[in-house]
């Protein structure tokens, strides 16, 4: 009798135990199975920190050792021009020339041209973003001085960055994470719940872009936050 009674309380407490795992699996499964998903923008203007300008000069001659006077002659001038207006010479560099002989092209035509085309390209890579804008409009002064200088190509643009995208990283993923919340937060007002914990949480790519093609040296920076919360009744 006594062993039944033992038995009994034991079947008692396991079948209390069992209950209360069904009851939490059953509201762990109900609460999992509302869930929302939402999306917080972060976007930030910023002004880049760093430029790459290249400066193009191309001549040309019938004669090679002309074409090598003027490849010097011409690189000291934009070199001293730029250093004349605030670009130090660390922050100046000279590329290899390129140089084409029109002759070895059968379909060339070198009865009104020189035999030997010339380019050569001096890059200023700099922080100084404002002292390059403002030096850009004023290419013509190296034409003055006589150096040949190229129209704008499209090998050769003018390169803005902005490389201090850590600094701002922080702010920026706490802006887009308030606003996916505050969008969890309306949904759930407009259902009758409320927003529970995160589930999960996931940040996208940082991209920076020009803010448009006309002003490339102010850059747009955006990042998505994508988080799933639980809704509670």
């Amino acid at each position: 009798m006594k062993n039944l009674r033992v038995e009994a309380i034991v079947l008692a407490v396991g079948l209390a135990i069992l209950g209360v795992f069904l009851y939490c699996g059953l509201k762990s499964f109900s609460r999992q199975d509302r869930i929302v998903s939402v999306r917080g923008l972060a976007e930030k203007e910023v002004k880049a920190d760093h430029v790459i300008w290249p400066i193009v000069f191309k001549t040309s001659s019938n004669d090679m050792q002309d074409l090598y006077r003027q490849l010097n002659s011409s690189n000291q001038v934009i070199k001293n021009w730029l250093q004349a207006n605030g670009i130090p010479a660390n922050e100046i560099s000279v590329g290899a020339p390129q140089i084409s002989d029109l002759r070895a092209n059968q379909y060339s035509d070198l009865s009104n041209r020189d035999r030997f085309s010339l380019s050569c390209v001096t890059t200023v890579s700099t922080s100084q973003v404002d002292r390059v804008r403002s030096l850009i409009p004023r290419i013509g002064e190296l034409l003055a001085k006589g150096v040949a200088i190229a129209g704008d190509e499209y090998s050769n643009q003018v390169q803005y960055d902005f490389t201090k995208l850590n600094a701002i990283k922080p702010q920026m993923i706490a802006e887009a994470t308030k606003k996916a919340r505050e969008a969890a937060d309306k949904f759930a007002k407009d259902s009758d719940s409320k927003i529970g914990k995160i589930k999960s949480a996931t940040q996208g790519l940082f991209e920076i872009d020009d803010r448009d093609q006309y002003t490339p040296y102010i850059k747009n920076v955006r990042v998505v936050t994508s988080l799933n919360f639980y809704i509670e009744n």
